[in-house]
């Protein structure tokens, strides 16, 4: 049971009640927005709530049992704070989410229903339903090392302990191609050898796409000019001229970590874990079990 204030409380003891739902939204990239289904702007803890602002929400369903409850909020795509493209782009993409039950007479008098985060986002060519996830979708995420042959950290992370930053792992380049959508060569990366920068990351700093990052999937050399695949095609179009910063990517073996990290140490994996094929093995003169694939 929720705790209501007293003036709350008596408001909804009255034969007739003036209630909104608010809902706060604060993006990972520190942007708040406020909406509410209320005809007009509503305002507490300094955000903005707009009115007919696109969204609408469906009933709040909770549970006992630990499971996983959701709120539907459904908007159109013409909004001038909710563009389809920044949903495409992922920026609202695990949005911290906060919804509210307010006295739109008195905003004083209010309560928090719920807090979650935005999970699934349907989108058709005019609207968008977005899943509004309660806090126990956390319980439901993998906590833990994965016992298997390659490794488990991200590069770079406190775990793997590789700077990303040192000149051998980092570059700086722009595009003087487009290939395709998502690939294009590139310019400025004449020092490092094919593949260096496959499973890297690349971070836009001009053109449409500024700010973004998208992972590589290939990096090859053909003439001495950098060809760069990527593994998701950008929202925003990729433009001759865009410059970027792009680092290092690993296959995570432990040759690679070795090799070309001298970072053995760090190997957050099981290298020599028995294979899949060790429960098929069976008994033979010349011996052989290693583990390897029959």
């Amino acid at each position: 049971m929720k705790p209501l204030s007293p003036a709350l409380q008596a408001h909804l003891d009255e034969a007739t009640t003036t209630l909104a739902w608010c809902w706060r939204i604060t993006r990972a990239d520190g942007v708040t927005f406020g909406f509410t289904d209320h005809d007009r702007t509503l305002s507490f803890d300094g955000t903005d709530f707009e009115p007919e602002s696109g969204l609408t929400a469906s009933e709040v369903r909770s549970g006992s049992d630990l499971s996983v409850d959701a709120q539907d909020a459904e908007g159109v795509l013409t909004s001038d704070r909710i563009t389809e493209t920044d949903i495409l782009d992922g920026r609202w993409d695990n949005a911290e989410v906060e919804v509210w039950r307010v006295n739109w007479s008195d905003t004083s008098q209010r309560v928090l229903m719920r807090r979650g985060a935005i999970g699934q986002i349907r989108r058709g060519r005019l609207a968008f339903v977005a899943e509004v996830r309660s806090l126990a979708h956390v319980l439901a995420q993998t906590v833990g090392r994965t016992f298997q042959a390659s490794c488990d950290a991200a590069l770079g992370d406190a775990r793997c302990g590789v700077d990303l930053e040192d000149p051998t792992f980092t570059g700086a380049g722009a595009v003087v191609d487009l290939l395709r959508d998502r690939a294009f060569t590139a310019s400025g990366l004449s020092g490092f050898e094919a593949a260096w920068f496959t499973f890297g990351t690349i971070e836009w700093t001009s053109g449409a796409n500024a700010g973004r990052r998208a992972e590589v999937l290939g990096h090859d050399v053909t003439d001495g000019v950098a060809i760069l695949s990527l593994l998701e095609a950008p929202v925003r179009s990729i433009a001759d001229g865009d410059a970027f910063a792009i680092r290092a990517g690993c296959d995570k073996r432990i040759e690679t970590c070795g090799a070309k990290f001298a970072n053995t140490a760090n190997f957050r994996g099981f290298p020599h874990i028995p294979g899949q094929d060790t429960i098929l093995r069976y008994a033979t003169k010349d011996g052989g079990h290693d583990g390897g694939v029959l």
